[in-house]
């Protein structure tokens, strides 16, 4: 498929769901989504940037801010750009260029209280519908060529590990090594980190959501670096667990029921198992090795264009795998005495209805220093 019929065949998957829900347009104005349907994309900040489409017209519009005017004209799949200048109203551009539909598909999440009262204002109070999981569907099942782009990501992102398994050193700070990995990210042509970039150490390797502090690395600590890269539109998203000189024991058990559990899920990632069972099958190994109330969160999460997308892969989702799912596995054993370990990867369902893992960084312990 090529680029021109991949954003049509997107913009008419749009359509349909409208009329099947008999909404008769949509504003989006989400910058993803945006990208997603019109391959441009941009961070308009406080400035107003949506993508209006019409279900029985062939209208599709895309408004932005003046000063990304060109680079629209540029990237955008789409012929009528509207650039809204500073010095303008945007509602009242909005009002001069759009009719005024009975029915108005939003991502509510995405829009504020403030713009959604204006919206209905100068749109003569058209009823709103949320469309959010009518588009996060859509996004869920992922093309090839999305696959290829993820791909990329992740071949930068597992670079930058490497990087840090060489740097990594007694005495340095978990802000220290994160900086260097957002510095190598950039200069091996990532666009952005995906997210904040997670380096923990010690006993703070346990805080599943921790934020790089000073604490400084020590003999015997785990380093856990949770981390992903965007580029070009879409997101990797990997983590893997070190240790700093040798293990203990019981560093050796908990590393490896986690990484049982992690093989485990991939496995038996197939088209027709729930997505409730693959969580199922890494929960019951790890509480099999005595860890269970130690593992505190899902599985994993789809991931793409945004770093947290459907599916959930967690207890109580059970839709079954497909083709085309693109999502993480992730356990971990978080002690609060010894450190977390997590270990994570990206896995893609095939149209084979198999899983094709996207990660390759070794999930063997690593002994650093």
């Amino acid at each position: 498929m090529n680029n021109d019929v991949l954003w049509r065949d997107r913009k008419e998957k749009l359509k349909q769901y409208m009329k099947r829900h008999q909404i008769e347009a949509v504003l989006l104005t989400s910058p993803s989504s945006i990208y997603y349907f019109t391959d441009f994309y941009a961070e308009p900040h406080e400035r107003f940037m949506a993508f209006y489409m019409e279900a029985e017209t062939e209208q599709e519009l895309l408004f932005v801010p003046l000063l990304d005017e060109q680079a629209a004209k540029l990237a955008a799949k789409i012929e009528m750009i509207i650039p809204i200048s500073d010095g303008e109203n945007p509602y009242e551009v909005l009002k001069a260029s759009c009719q005024r539909p009975a029915q108005l598909g939003l991502e509510k999440n995405v829009i504020s209280a403030a713009r959604y009262e204006r919206l209905l204002e100068v749109l003569q109070h058209p009823a709103c519908v949320d469309i959010e999981d009518g588009i996060a569907a859509l996004r869920m099942f992922k093309s090839e060529y999305e696959i290829a782009k993820v791909q990329h990501a992740v071949q930068l992102v597992e670079q930058v590990v490497a990087h840090a398994a060489k740097l990594a050193a007694v005495g340095m700070s978990e802000i220290e090594l994160a900086a260097e990995l957002d510095y190598q990210m950039r200069k091996l042509g990532a666009d952005r980190p995906a997210f904040e970039t997670m380096v923990l150490f010690g006993a703070r390797s346990a805080l599943p959501h921790g934020r790089a502090s000073s604490a400084k690395l020590k003999q015997g600590d785990f380093v856990l670096i949770d981390m992903g890269v965007q580029a070009d539109g879409y997101c990797s998203d990997i983590t893997r667990t070190f240790i700093m000189g040798d293990p203990s024991s019981e560093q050796r058990r908990i590393y490896s029921a986690v990484l049982a559990a992690n093989e485990a899920a991939i496995t038996a990632s197939r088209v027709g198992v729930s997505l409730a069972e693959l969580d199922r099958i890494a929960r019951d190994i790890i509480a099999e090795a005595g860890y269970g109330e130690l593992f505190t969160h899902r599985l994993g999460h789809g991931l793409g264009m945004e770093v947290h997308e459907q599916p959930s892969v967690a207890a109580g989702n059970e839709t079954f795998v497909q083709a085309g799912l693109l999502y993480t596995i992730e356990p971990g054993i978080y002690h609060p005495e010894l450190g977390g370990v997590r270990i994570e990867d990206d896995v893609y369902i095939t149209d084979a209805g198999t899983a094709r893992v996207l990660t390759s960084y070794p999930k063997q312990l690593i002994s650093l220093g």
